[in-house]
């Protein structure tokens, strides 16, 4: 793990192997870069909760943790490198100490994606077992970013990562399903977007005026359910 000073009052621990210059891209070590990312983020709520560490927000990507309002970086780094992340058994995402467990958000989807034949051949297979996959398989929201409400979803095998278009398209429908390497998101609003498309939902995904605004949260466990 290398910790990062990120402006005057941020962290940011990357748990990327040196040698990983693309973390999104699919490789065998996919599973434990998210599992030592999902083991960093609890173990640093739980010392925030019990007064360890004071930071303001706890942000985790693909493959770091961003802390962010700490109000002395150099003596928080050194504090930190001490720490020793719990290790959090094969498959399993670790939700904050103090949440309740999480949540599964069922989100409805009709299976008509433009890129479905696409993906099929990337897999080997044929579209209603791609479609089939999809709707058995329970993801969680491992971060968030893109746009407001955009969540990172896992739970496919890294054998089953597909590539972005070679050309993003200039406007990808709000609520579509789609997939690009190893994760599946939903687009919460119309956007450019290169990722392969699976499906539609009617579900909003953003709203400033709910509380959380963002429907699929870190650690949201959701299934993709026919429509």
């Amino acid at each position: 793990m290398r910790i990062r000073p990120v402006g005057r009052h941020a962290l940011l621990l990357d748990l990327a192997p040196p040698e990983d210059t693309d973390p999104a891209a699919p490789s065998s070590r996919d599973t434990d870069v998210a599992a030592a990312v999902e083991a960093w983020r609890a173990e640093l709520w739980r010392r925030r909760d019990q007064g360890e560490l004071v930071a303001v927000e706890i942000v985790s990507a693909a493959a770091t943790v961003l802390l962010d309002g700490v109000p002395d970086p150099p003596a928080t780094a050194a504090r930190i490198a001490t720490w020793t992340a719990p290790e959090p058994p094969a498959g399993t995402v670790l939700a904050e100490p103090t949440a309740a467990p999480a949540r599964i958000v069922e989100v409805p989807v009709t299976y008509d994606g433009a890129d479905l034949s696409r993906v099929a051949e990337h897999w080997r297979t044929e579209v209603t077992d791609v479609v089939r996959r999809l709707r058995d398989t329970e993801f969680q929201v491992a971060f968030c970013g893109f746009a407001p409400g955009f969540g990172y979803l896992t739970g496919l095998p890294v054998e089953l990562a597909v590539p972005r278009l070679a050309t993003p398209r200039q406007r990808v429908p709000a609520g579509s399903v789609a997939l690009a390497g190893r994760y599946a998101g939903i687009y919460p609003t119309a956007s450019p977007g290169g990722w392969l498309l699976v499906g539609r939902t009617e579900v909003t995904l953003f709203d400033v005026t709910a509380d959380p605004p963002a429907l699929l949260g870190p650690g949201t466990r959701v299934r993709l359910v026919d429509r």
